[in-house]
């Protein structure tokens, strides 16, 4: 893993592919391609992770798949957001954010404080 490549925190990839299906159907290079692009590269999803993740959102019915045919004109499975995913990724994106705030509200702290 090169520097400026950053592991994914435990739970956050079903969170990441839902938000990268909200802008409409992809196929699974199409949802990876978008993190990675999306995170300047910092983020790269392995083929297995990604795949395992899509299978587990398939099967809590927060993304619906079906065969279509991608830009290269070959046969891929495209993943949709259902309503529930839409409901999911709300619900996750507020959970992710709290915990965000708080980490960055910690890290924030003043030097003063903790030498005090």
């Amino acid at each position: 893993m090169g520097e400026s490549e950053l592991k994914l925190l435990q739970g956050t990839l079903d969170l990441l592919v839902l938000k990268a299906l909200v802008f409409g159907p992809r196929h699974g290079y199409g949802v990876a391609r978008w993190i990675r692009d999306t995170s300047d590269a910092a983020l790269q999803i392995e083929e297995g992770a990604l795949y395992t993740s899509l299978h587990r959102l398939e099967r809590r019915g927060w993304v619906a798949a079906e065969w279509g045919v991608s830009e290269n004109n070959r046969r891929a499975k495209y993943y949709a957001l259902t309503a529930d995913g839409r409901k999911q990724l709300a619900a996750s994106t507020r959970t992710w954010t709290r915990y965000a705030e708080a980490v960055f509200k910690i890290l924030g702290a003043a030097e003063a404080e903790a030498t005090a």
